[in-house]
């Protein structure tokens, strides 16, 4: 999104002047929201001159948004939170939240179309290279057990240290491959 709090309710602020979805009821909720849970924000003298019924809503809504502009990003933010919360079908409505779902709409990008998975430059050359040391050297190993029994010796000595069941296995094994 990049933009601020503070820089997205200047932008906004035309639109929830003149939205008739904002009536009475809903600007004393966020008025009181505000009130309570961020007195910081608002303080209840702040709070009293904004819930006037004297005035029209519209002029109610631009004294509040007014008002939290000049309390910073902060203040900003929790507008948009509480607003939000207690009407949600013109929060996203405003102009910033339909910019950004139009912006992230995957129907509206235009398609990229990305190489198949690359994991390295080197090519098939360089894989098969790999195999084939790979393969040789299990060729290797599978071939040369029967001929190579010292580290059958070894693994009988390495079963010294365990337990009970893994040194059965291991002298077994060393006592097969020296039969052999």
């Amino acid at each position: 999104m990049g933009d601020s709090f503070h820089e997205q309710l200047l932008e906004d602020s035309a639109f929830l002047r003149a939205d008739r979805r904002l009536d009475i009821e809903l600007v004393d909720k966020i008025i009181l929201q505000l009130n309570r849970i961020y007195p910081q924000i608002l303080s209840d003298k702040e709070a009293t001159k904004f819930r006037n019924l004297d005035l029209p809503t519209s002029v109610r809504v631009g004294e509040l948004l007014t008002h939290l502009q000049g309390k910073g990003d902060e203040a900003c933010r929790e507008f948009y939170r509480a607003l939000h919360l207690h009407v949600e079908e013109v929060y996203y409505s405003l102009p910033t939240r339909l910019r950004l779902r139009v912006s992230l709409d995957p129907l509206t990008i235009p398609r990229v179309h990305q190489q198949r998975h690359v994991l390295n430059d080197r090519g098939p050359v360089f894989f098969l290279g790999c195999f084939s040391v790979a393969v040789g050297m299990a060729l290797l190993y599978y071939y040369s057990e029967t001929k190579v029994t010292g580290g059958s010796r070894a693994l009988g000595m390495a079963s010294l240290g365990l337990k009970r069941k893994a040194q059965e296995v291991l002298i077994w094994y060393t006592e097969e491959g020296l039969m052999k």
